[in-house]
């Protein structure tokens, strides 16, 4: 399957990570392996082939904040293309998962023998770059109820979160996820879900919620769905505890 330019954010393709083959060392890893953590030397970029990886910052004892969560033809760990790089953040297998990793010294072998494929893979880092700084913009702009629904929509992207008709599956271990993509308590995170639950936009299914399917939730972003005046009924506190 081409994952390329899923809804935005450019991803490298099968045919060039491929490409990357001869110069990458390939590796995989179960679900929750640590590959790094936040201040240990960098070394190089890593491309995700398979599954995903979640960056994550520890804000205190118990919380966390999640900037970036690589899925297949993106990268994560680039800090170690700068000179005496070290991780900012943490980054563990989210599920199993397989990547390529270019060190630094493969890295510049690739920009001399393959130039025009460095650049695409540049590019990727760049359009990656852009995305992050959108997210902080969305983080010092938007109401919690919009960050949500706008990382729900890229959710979505990422088949790895949906099922076979597109729409998100909220377990568990994804609805901490998404807290800590979004930035903000269960509590209040609980509440968004409350109201969409009570515009139909979210179902509860045993420990699970069904979110709508992506236009759904981006007509209600686009409506300026903004701290709407909506009773909490369908999804009640005690409810919200179940899948936590």
């Amino acid at each position: 399957m081409d994952d390329t330019n899923t809804a935005g954010l450019a991803r490298l393709s099968e045919a060039e990570r491929e490409i990357l083959t001869t110069y990458a060392a390939r590796a995989s890893w179960p679900a929750g392996f640590a590959i790094y953590q936040r201040g240990a030397a960098a070394d190089g970029v890593f491309v995700v082939t398979r599954g995903r990886i979640v960056l994550r910052s520890r804000v205190r004892a118990g919380r966390s904040f999640v900037p970036w969560i690589a899925t297949p033809g993106e990268t994560f760990g680039s800090e170690g293309l700068s000179t005496n790089g070290k991780y900012t953040t943490d980054a563990r297998a989210d599920e199993e998962s397989e990547t390529m990793f270019l060190s630094g010294s493969r890295f510049r072998a690739f920009v001399r023998e393959q130039p025009q494929h460095a650049l695409i893979l540049v590019n990727q880092l760049m359009a990656e770059r852009s995305a992050l700084l959108e997210k902080l913009r969305e983080l010092t702009t938007l109401s919690v109820e919009q960050r949500l629904i706008a990382t729900l929509l890229r959710m979505a992207e990422n088949n790895t979160f949906t099922r076979e008709d597109g729409r998100i599956v909220l377990c568990t271990t994804r609805y901490r996820l998404l807290c800590e993509v979004v930035g903000a308590t269960r509590e209040s995170v609980s509440l968004v879900l409350g109201r969409l639950s009570a515009e139909g936009l979210v179902e509860r299914k045993g420990t699970n919620l069904i979110i709508a399917p992506p236009i759904e939730l981006a007509e209600r972003l686009d409506v300026g769905g903004i701290e709407t005046e909506i009773p909490v009924t369908a999804f009640s506190e005690t409810q919200a505890q179940a899948i936590q």
